[in-house]
Order: C-alpha cells, then structure tokens, then sequence
C-alpha cells in the first residue's frame, strides 16, 4: 500500500509581499503544487493590509487544502520599525493559518537555508537554485515565494537539513550547484 502523503503550506511573511509555496511530500518525494505572493502594496493603512494577508492566506489554504503549515520566524534587523511591521504581518499569516485549523511550525532563515542548502549562511539565489532543483520546476519562482517553498521543504524534512533525503547530485560549491 502507498505511503499517504502530507500537503505542506509554506509562508514567508512580509507587509508588502508575502510569499506562499504548497508542496507534497509523499514519502522521500517532494511535489510541487503551487507558490506565489500575495501582494498589499506599499501604501494603504496597516490594518487594510494585514485583511490582504489573512485573506490571500485563506484563499491558498481554501484552494489546495495543506494539512500542515510552516512559516519563517522574523529576525530582528537594524531598524525597529521595519521589524515591527515585520512581526504584524508574520502575525497575521499565522492567524490565517490558526483560524483554518492547521498546525503551524515556525523555522528561522539559517534553519530553512541548512535544511535546503546544507548551511546556514547560503546566500538566497542559492536557495532559489536549489527550490528549483529539489522541487524540479522549469522555472525560477519569485525569491518570495521561493524562500516559502524552501520553508516548506524544510519543514517536510523535518527542519533536519540536507541529512534526511537523498542528496546525490546536489552540492553547492562556491555558490554554484555542482
């Protein structure tokens, strides 16, 4: 009997773009299902922005029925006002998420980029190379929906990096896959 497999939404939070990737792992296997952004411009009020977020989440979640979520934790960064909006946003994806009744993981970057990369300090085309090539897609996605592609394979390995899948022809070296 085949292995059930587990729908895995991936967000990357952000106030003016929020990146959303779907995958399937069924067994040692990942599937592309879907990925892209959802968008609130950079004008507006805050609160009409955050609606944008839960919204977009919840027409994802509502179209391709994940049954687990994993979303990247915010960092904080020099400016205080950028990490607040930052967190409002993160926030709000995760009330999306909470309120359609998935379990949420949450992963830092130097997690997501380990288990995708094999290290921690990748830089992020190297991450979208390697979503690209794990995931076997003919194209680049957009580096934010990427980067929730990449939370989402993390989070379907385990947050357990490179170690828990074949990685035979998958090496980085000097930031190019080899």
């Amino acid at each position: 009997m085949a292995e059930p497999g587990v729908r895995i939404l991936g967000i990357d939070p952000g106030l003016r773009v929020t990146g959303f990737g779907v995958i399937d792992r069924v067994g040692n296997k990942l599937v592309y299902v879907t990925s892209g952004c959802i968008k609130t411009g950079e004008g507006g009020e805050l609160p009409g922005r955050l609606k944008i977020i839960v919204e977009g989440i919840a027409e994802v979640i509502a179209a391709h029925r994940p049954q687990q979520a994993a979303v990247e934790k915010v960092f904080v960064n020099v400016n205080p006002q950028s990490t607040l909006l930052l967190g409002q946003a993160r926030g709000a994806a995760i009330s999306a998420l909470v309120i359609a009744g998935l379990p949420v993981a949450e992963y830092t970057a130097l997690q997501v980029k380990q288990a995708v990369v094999g290290q921690g300090k990748a830089a992020k085309e190297q991450v979208q190379a390697m979503v690209v090539r794990l995931l076997q897609l003919a194209g680049d996605p957009s580096a934010d929906a990427a980067d929730a592609l990449a939370c989402a394979i993390c989070h379907a390995h385990g947050g357990q990096g490179l170690g828990a899948l074949k990685t035979a022809g998958f090496r980085v070296r000097n930031g190019r896959l080899v």
